[in-house]
């Protein structure tokens, strides 16, 4: 569990998901020390299996949606530029 105060991220992911477990590996380097990492495993609830079912990894910052599949590092910098900006 993430610490409200602290901005993270959000991978929307399931065990043995090959992609999610690529675009982690990929996102925990750019962000450490920044920003939290909370995965969360859709099969623990109806509501994520139904919204997200196979459509899988899925980053969201801040309730809105990074990107799914394949990491967008673009998107990523460009949240962690925000950041320091502010």
């Amino acid at each position: 569990m993430t610490d409200p105060e602290v901005a993270s991220l959000r991978v929307y992911s399931r065990p043995g998901c090959h992609l999610c477990e690529q675009l982690i590996e990929q996102l925990l380097p750019m962000i450490r020390g920044r920003l939290e990492l909370d995965v969360v495993d859709i099969d623990t609830r109806p509501e994520w299996q139904e919204e997200f079912g196979t459509r899988v990894p899925v980053v969201e910052f801040a309730g809105q949606f990074v990107c799914q599949y394949s990491l967008d590092k673009v998107e990523i910098r460009r949240i962690l530029a925000d950041l320091i900006a502010s």
